[in-house]
């Protein structure tokens, strides 16, 4: 649980009562922040005792940590924090826990620093009210400052606080997107207030008439924006470019940073749009280059010279083709980056060389509706030849733009269980899960479960009953690219869930066991849920048998079924009946009717803590006469099973 919060590290939570720590403790322990508290406390376990003033402590802790959690009055950590308030852009995250821990409050930061999304995943943990008070978040809209960190995007300048308030009003705010994914477009809620494209490029008098009061531009190109302006104007680069780099050997950094900006520059674009550099292979130790991608952490892809020879170039060189064995480095570079050819070589995020793989990164994987341009770009700019008089060496510059932008983050699947639907039944961590998560996949019934978990901004794919196997590779595709996607399940995700078909897919991909980052969050399964409420029916030894003969062959299933009621297994049926498989609840009676007595009690339990929740106690002999679907559970008890008083007991042996 301890990776949701790893945005928010290192994090420190602020307790000054016993009961304030009592509520923190356990939060702590799950998010793995520091428990800071005064002497007077300090016999606590797990604790970190400050001393001096509540006040020069918080100071100390300002400047190096990403959020704050107090558990004191809101006007308290007012005054704590007021002196120490510079900007929301670098201010760490402020939270509030009331003292009686059933509200939490976004106090700081809850934009850039993400306090919000703190306070939800805090809330969730302890079961409590998250407070937030933007506007964005009351208007159930991602912020416009935080719209683009799911993909990587650099927020560049502007006037975020103006643009920020008209939305907050609810005024037209024009989108430019150039480049970078479209999802965030598809999941705005109904009467948002963006419009996507230039009214000017419409003849309609509906379009016509379009007054937009603010402006988003998304795009590689650098916008100049006017202080004077009436209309404000923000800007995000999506890192969609790529920079073909050929040089001399031994060319320093310093020269190489210089022909990449002075190409940008000249050109209109934006260093904050680079995806990454890529060169030839033999270029893969260059140190000038190597040392520009540690510092920018700029990925580096390197390609041999056979597969840059194949690419179609504006401008080749007989004599580049004799030294290297390809007419072209620089471009054909950034054109097979862009389009996510082979890759030799690759520079991770921290400037640290990973393995040498032969990595294919399919930008078409994110499905061609996705993405704000699907055919492949030409090159951005052709190639262009630096040299310096202070300098050793020369530089070859090209710059291709990719359909798909790089994240520069690492992905993560969280494999969600939420029960059997009502959110009461839902643990804390998987509600944490869901709320932290980029995308939420599942079958549509399982999503509009947790609705009111969903927060603005949020990617939801809901898909049909029968493409579990197309909700796996999506959410697998998310993670690769570097979102974190939550795969829900009802019950459990490991109990006839979608975890063991994510991981089969990995598997099948080759999956290394950390990349994309995988984590389980079990939930209450459908056998648990049924059982609960018809009292103890697995007391003693029971299995699972499911009905359904879609991925396994019904001799097998037959097989088990004469096994259980042999063996007297208290027996959970999942899948039953649906509406073209009708006979194999028949045919299970039948066999259990040979090893059990025709009174056998047996619960049948209709969605389980859900509105249209139906429950039944009968027997083995009558079980048909009661309506059976895909949403009931058939719990038929062992040899010892009894019914009293309309609970269903089976004995563990305790008493004899």
């Amino acid at each position: 649980m301890a990776s949701v919060f790893e945005n928010f590290q290192p994090l420190a939570a602020i307790a000054t009562t016993p009961t304030g720590a009592q509520i923190l403790q356990p939060l702590c322990q799950t998010t793995g922040a520091t428990l800071w508290v005064p002497n007077s406390l300090s016999t606590l376990e797990q604790v970190a005792v400050y001393k001096g003033s509540l006040k020069d402590h918080i100071a100390s802790l300002w400047p190096n940590h990403r959020a704050l959690v107090f558990c004191l009055a809101a006007g308290a950590a007012v005054r704590l924090i007021a002196p120490l308030l510079t900007d929301k852009s670098s201010d760490p995250a402020v939270v509030v826990v009331d003292q009686g821990g059933g509200f939490v409050i976004s106090l700081c930061s809850g934009h850039q620093g993400g306090a919000d999304q703190l306070t939800r995943l805090i809330a969730s943990q302890l079961d409590s009210t998250p407070i937030l008070t933007g506007a964005a978040a009351d208007l159930g809209l991602p912020g416009v400052d935080v719209l683009g960190i799911p993909f990587g995007w650099y927020r560049g300048k502007g006037d975020w606080t103006r643009v920020s308030a008209v939305v907050a009003r609810g005024e037209i705010v024009q989108v430019i997107q150039e480049a970078g994914s479209t999802l965030w477009q598809a999941h705005l809620r109904d009467g948002h207030p963006f419009y996507f494209g230039f009214p000017e490029d419409s003849a309609t008098s509906e379009s016509e008439s379009i007054s937009p009061k603010a402006r988003i531009w998304i795009s590689p190109t650098h916008q100049q924006f006017s202080p004077e302006s009436d209309l404000p104007n923000v800007q995000w680069y999506p890192r969609v470019m790529w920079v073909g780099i050929g040089c001399e050997r031994g060319t320093s950094k310093q020269l190489i940073e210089m022909a990449i900006r002075q190409t940008c520059e000249g050109y209109g674009l934006s260093e904050n749009a680079i995806a990454g550099i890529a060169t030839i292979d033999r270029k893969a130790d260059e140190v000038g280059i190597v040392q520009l991608c540690q510092e920018r952490h700029w990925p580096l892809r390197t390609f041999p010279a056979d597969v840059l020879r194949s690419v179609t170039v504006p401008n080749p060189s007989d004599v580049v083709a004799a030294e290297v064995g390809t007419p072209s480095v620089a471009e054909a570079a950034a054109l097979c980056g862009a389009r996510g050819l082979k890759v030799s070589k690759l520079f991770a995020k921290r400037g640290l060389l990973a393995k040498v793989s032969k990595l294919k990164v399919e930008g078409s994987n994110l499905q061609a509706t996705n993405l704000q341009a699907t055919n492949l770009q030409p090159l951005l700019v052709p190639k262009q030849i630096v040299k310096s008089a202070n300098q050793p060496g020369a530089v070859t510059v090209a710059i291709a733009q990719s359909p798909v932008e790089y994240t520069g983050r690492m992905g993560k699947l969280l494999l969600v269980g939420i029960g059997p639907g009502n959110l009461d039944q839902i643990t804390p961590a998987a509600k944490t899960a869901i709320s932290s998560a980029d995308a939420v996949i599942g079958y549509s019934l399982y999503i509009n479960l947790i609705s009111t978990l969903r927060r603005p901004g949020q990617i939801i794919e809901a898909l049909p009953i029968t493409q579990e196997t197309q909700r796996a590779k999506r959410a697998i595709e998310l993670a690769e690219w570097g979102l974190t996607v939550a795969v829900v399940s009802s019950g459990d995700c490991g109990i006839y869930g979608m975890a063991g078909l994510v991981l089969e897919e990995l598997r099948s991909r080759g999956w290394d066991g950390k990349t994309p980052q995988v984590q389980v969050f079990p939930g209450i399964t459908a056998l648990q849920a049924a059982a609960s409420r018809v009292g103890a029916p697995l007391m003693h030894d029971f299995c699972a048998i499911s009905l359904s003969d879609l991925l396994t062959p019904w001799p097998v299933i037959e097989k088990r079924l004469e096994a259980s009621a042999a063996a007297d297994f208290v027996t959970a049926l999942y899948n039953p009946r649906s509406r073209n498989r009708t006979e194999q609840i028949a045919i299970a009676q039948r066999i259990f009717l040979k090893h059990r007595k025709p009174d056998t009690p047996v619960a049948i339990v209709v969605s389980a803590y859900r509105d249209d929740e139906n429950i039944t106690l009968t027997t083995l002999d009558k079980m048909l006469e009661i309506p059976i679907d895909m949403l009931t559970m058939v719990l038929i008890g062992n040899q010892s099973t009894d019914i009293h008083q309309d609970w269903m007991i089976t004995p563990r042996g305790y008493q004899i």
